[in-house]
């Protein structure tokens, strides 16, 4: 599996962390990031676009002149498209935009698109986003230390409101939770920012630099002489 490393919000690594396979170790399918963008995009529209046909049109009542005799083309009524003021032939109506994508496709899409930015090395993860109080200043700083420019995609926490507060103002900063995570977003920004709670995959716990293993081999010899007696 490939690791990151595990850093404080001073930028100091304090360990390291597994990442999943099965989401940042693919190959990305461009195809189908492609597919699933531009259903995201297309589902954004309002479709709320609307004009008035020859029949929604005011007037045009009466034939504007007699039909023979005067040189002229035939005409029914002055609303007709060819008209100044007529309806519009073929023009746009309400309609959603949305389209149909299936979530085994979301899913694909979302791990290349993050396994795309593990093998660029834009995938960070932070210890934690316990900041004392919601300082804009302070989420300037963490940046900084971390190194971060260009477009950073923030993962936190639901109820990390303080940091969410923190990172809000920043422009170049873009803050989601983790059920909010998509595609888009994170083709769109340069870096990812995880924590280790939010960082997708099951097996993602972090890993200490210097682990104790004096303990580990504490608890295995209790469990032997449990098992012996």
């Amino acid at each position: 599996m490939p690791t990151v490393p595990l850093r404080n919000r001073a930028g100091a690594e304090v360990g390291t962390v597994e990442l999943d396979d099965r989401i940042f170790g693919i190959e990305p399918n461009v195809p189908v990031m492609h597919q699933v963008v531009t259903a995201q995009l297309a589902a954004r529209r309002s479709g709320t676009q609307s004009t008035k046909t020859r029949a929604e049109v005011a007037g045009g009542g009466a034939k504007p002149y007699r039909q023979k005799g005067t040189g002229r083309a035939r005409q029914g009524s002055i609303r007709a498209p060819q008209f100044r003021g007529g309806g519009v032939a073929l023009g746009p109506k309400p309609r959603s935009y949305a389209q149909r994508t299936p979530k085994k496709m979301k899913r694909l899409a979302l791990h290349s698109a993050l396994s795309d930015r593990a093998a660029e090395g834009k995938v960070v993860v932070v210890e934690d986003w316990d900041f004392p109080a919601p300082r804009t200043k302070d989420g300037i700083a963490c940046l900084e230390a971390l190194g971060l420019e260009g477009r950073v995609l923030v993962v936190v926490p639901v109820e990390a409101t303080t940091a969410q507060l923190t990172f809000r103002n920043l422009p170049e900063v873009h803050v989601l939770t983790p059920g909010e995570l998509n595609t888009y977003d994170v083709l769109v920004n340069d870096v990812v920012v995880f924590s280790p709670d939010t960082l997708p995959g099951a097996e993602s716990a972090p890993v200490e630099a210097e682990p104790d293993t004096a303990g580990a081999e504490a608890e295995q010899a209790d469990e032997h002489e449990e098992a012996a007696s």
